[in-house]
């Protein structure tokens, strides 16, 4: 690939991206910055309509704004701010983008990796199909009325399904008959649906909640497992697993989520209540911005702030860094 053309640098402005052509209009504006946009289109021979059209980059960039019928203009110090500013974000995208990029390699080399001849004894394939189609709500209630095992569900989205009261009425006939169930739900359930987690314990399934968690899963112990190919949220193409290594697998790290998930012992008599103290703190140590922990823990943003200094009051600190060291030293994470 050619290399592009290096910038002609003549000043601060083209240094930091600003073409001649862009420069040269912001010379001509900065004086008329404050002025009413007719008087700004006179001087600069148009029409008021056809102004934002003429100023095109600078007002894309934010170098110039028209508000309130007047035309204001960036002074040179604060534009050169700005500019840099833009920049440092243009290259931490980037920079972002290319960590991204060099984590996908080894999978790429792994991808294409294939034993050699006489590396190995060819038994047989995987146990398991990858499918698409048919009705969900009956292969689903096929697999678990002919199976026997313990139900273990990953079910970060399960509520905004129209199945989800048919599915629920067959895990309770699995329970009836002595099998157990256990469902992991993330945080926002408890705002957004608990009266589907009701339902689901008062079909005698076990419930917690957890932050998050990365799919949807269903393993029916011993015997299958179900997700969706590629993991994620979506109902098909989907991947049946009869395996028993990984089968057995995926039940293990079902069992490391429900080990870590909160229970809800009052789930049967009132609504749903869990102290999101340590899920909060736990947010703050992993990074999460305050936007991110609403989301995760379904509250609003308002919530998430007062919760956030609260937390830093009762800890006796100043900021969040502080707040996961005193709560690591008190023994809350």
């Amino acid at each position: 690939m050619p290399r592009a053309a290096r910038r002609t640098v003549t000043s601060v402005l083209t240094a930091l991206g600003l073409g001649a052509d862009d420069e040269r209009r912001y010379q001509q504006l900065l004086p008329l910055s404050g002025g009413p946009v007719g008087d700004v289109a006179t001087v600069l021979g148009t029409s008021p309509d056809r102004l934002p059209e003429l100023l095109g980059v600078l007002l894309d960039r934010g170098i110039a704004h028209l508000r309130d019928g007047r035309l204001t203009v960036l002074p040179l110090p604060a534009l050169v701010a700005h500019l840099i500013d833009e920049q440092a974000e243009t290259a931490a995208r980037t920079r972002e983008r290319l960590h991204d990029l060099a984590q996908a390699i080894p999978y790429l080399v792994a991808s294409s990796f294939q034993p050699g001849p006489g590396q190995m004894e060819q038994l047989g394939g995987l146990d398991g199909e990858l499918s698409a189609g048919g009705n969900a709500l009956a292969l689903l209630t096929e697999l678990i009325e002919t199976s026997q095992g313990d139900l273990l569900w990953w079910r970060p989205d399960a509520w905004r399904m129209p199945r989800e009261s048919a599915i629920s009425v067959v895990v309770g006939r699995a329970v009836a008959s002595g099998r157990r169930s256990l469902a992991i739900y993330p945080m926002r359930a408890l705002h957004e649906a608990p009266e589907v987690l009701q339902a689901r314990a008062r079909q005698g399934e076990q419930v917690r909640v957890i932050d998050e968690m990365p799919t949807r899963m269903l393993v029916i112990r011993g015997t299958h497992a179900v997700l969706p190919e590629p993991l994620g949220f979506a109902d098909e193409p989907r991947l049946l697993v009869r395996q028993p290594a990984l089968v057995g697998a995926l039940a293990l790290l079902f069992e490391s989520y429900w080990d870590q998930a909160v229970a809800l012992p009052d789930l049967d008599t009132r609504r749903p209540r869990v102290d999101i103290r340590g899920n909060l703190l736990r947010q703050l140590a992993a990074g999460a911005k305050d936007e991110q922990i609403a989301r995760t823990l379904g509250l609003s943003l308002r919530t998430v702030r007062r919760r956030v200094a609260g937390l830093l009051i009762e800890l006796g600190v100043d900021t969040r860094f502080q707040a996961g060291v005193e709560a690591v030293r008190r023994g809350w994470l």
